[in-house]
């Protein structure tokens, strides 16, 4: 068979292309970043483009196309690099814009709920939370907790006042 008409496609001929070419594509690509993990992985990378595209591309074009993709794929890793770079440069906005003061009221303020509702009953803080932190409704709980609607609601009414009167204290 002709070189020029090897089919691309060919898992022999790709075979061949791939040991007569891997190297030099690495060494190009390597030559221009100077690390040997990228240049490797832009050069599989090439050769899965190559083998992605083999009925595109002619046997005698097989070396250009892959110094034409490795050379691209580089390209984009650079731009993709340097838009990180100018991303990571950017001022960030300080996401907590209240005071110094006001953080400081609502972290005491949540030191003292969470004291609150560890001096509650076991079954009230149990209704309390999976009220208020899981959104079960009180339908529900009383089917997990297999008590009845009325002890749900007793349990939240009293819950609720002793949290009003601990939060207080504290």
């Amino acid at each position: 068979m002709e070189e020029s008409s090897k089919s691309v496609c060919d898992q022999l001929v790709f075979t061949k292309i791939f040991e007569t070419h891997a190297e030099a594509v690495r060494n190009y690509i390597y030559y221009k970043c100077g690390d040997k993990e990228q240049a490797e992985d832009v050069m599989q990378e090439a050769f899965v483009k190559l083998w992605n595209n083999c009925k595109k591309v002619f046997y005698e074009k097989a070396k250009g196309f892959l110094c034409t993709v490795a050379n691209n794929l580089f390209l984009n890793q650079v731009a993709h690099k340097k838009v990180r770079l100018e991303y990571a440069k950017m001022p960030r906005r300080n996401k907590n814009i209240e005071s110094p003061d006001y953080v400081m009221e609502e972290k005491e303020f949540m030191d003292k709920l969470q004291k609150a509702i560890s001096e509650l009953t076991d079954g009230q803080r149990e209704v309390f939370l999976l009220n208020r932190i899981d959104k079960k409704t009180y339908n529900e709980i009383s089917e997990m907790l297999d008590i009845s609607v009325k002890a749900v609601e007793k349990r939240m009414h009293n819950a609720l006042k002793q949290l009003r009167k601990l939060v207080k204290n504290i």
